[in-house]
């Protein structure tokens, strides 16, 4: 591993420094090795340019692999990524692409962000790492110090 991968391993498994970051397109390689590296799950979430909540929170339950249960509200998306036994791991990172038009809207993005920045300091209670990334720009969204 490069030097710059062993700083990225070493960051990804401290659960106090979890959050939503943006993650230049560039980077998501190296960082899902990292995180299989780590027997992290590491799981791909594209809103294909869609402005509606609904048709996000779908995507999430059918990128995510969510139980036949979840019912693709904001309530359930809560309590999917909260209880991950089904699909247990030493640590989790989503990568979320294609947001740009949900972020357009404000609303919808700032509300499945409140539902996974609550899941976030759920799994830090337990040590465990939960990682958000997003592949735009947005206000509020840091690059990691390691892929700066």
């Amino acid at each position: 591993m490069t030097m710059k991968a062993d700083q990225l391993r070493r960051l990804l498994t401290q659960a106090g420094l979890c959050g939503i970051y943006h993650l230049p397109s560039s980077e998501i390689d190296a960082l899902c090795a990292a995180a299989e590296s780590l027997d992290y799950r590491c799981f791909k979430v594209s809103f294909r340019e869609s402005d509606d909540i609904g048709d996000a929170l779908v995507e999430c339950g059918r990128s995510l692999g969510f139980p036949e249960w979840y019912g693709a509200n904001l309530d359930a998306l809560s309590d999917c990524l909260t209880d991950l036994s089904w699909n247990e791991a030493s640590g989790y990172i989503i990568i979320i692409s294609q947001a740009d038009a949900l972020h357009a809207r404000g609303e919808p993005f700032r509300q499945i962000n409140q539902v996974l920045s609550n899941a976030i300091h759920e799994w830090q209670k337990q040590n465990i790492p939960f990682w958000i990334f997003y592949d735009i720009r947005s206000d509020g969204l840091a690059t990691l110090p390691t892929l700066a």
